[in-house]
């Protein structure tokens, strides 16, 4: 399965420890990150990561596109509350990626708590479901 991971500053730290806790289930999976938070993985977890752009730069263009067409099964976006961007007026890439998580029935977690369901859930096979989505 193809798991997205995006996570802003203010959560990156967070996204490590979750991606080290997780790092048996997460590694018998496809990881695609925005460029910063894909290196700070690979080295916290020692996963293998697909790094796309850094978010700022494209990144988060190239997950909401990836998500747009269908090609992600699970996204864990860790997202800050108080982030002062576009999310509040809808205008971001990444309320697009959201948006399109909702369209394609993509899982999705935006904090610890559901990514930990969706994670256990993933290792259970809970999710094998998308496999005949896409």
């Amino acid at each position: 399965m193809n798991v997205g991971l995006i996570a802003d500053d203010a959560k990156k730290k967070l996204m490590q420890n979750c991606c080290i806790a997780y790092r048996g289930i997460l590694s018998r999976h496809q990881l695609y990150a925005t460029g910063t938070t894909g290196r700070l993985i690979q080295e916290a977890a020692g996963l293998n990561v697909h790094k796309l752009l850094e978010g700022h730069v494209g990144g988060e263009q190239q997950m909401s596109a990836m998500i747009e067409q269908n090609q992600m099964d699970l996204v864990l976006y860790f997202r800050d509350p108080d982030r002062e961007t576009g999310i509040r007026n809808g205008n971001s890439d990444l309320t697009k990626a959201i948006r399109s998580c909702d369209i394609h029935n993509i899982p999705l977690a935006t904090n610890i708590a559901s990514a930990e369901i969706l994670l256990k859930s993933l290792d259970r096979g809970d999710l094998d479901w998308r496999e005949m989505y896409r």
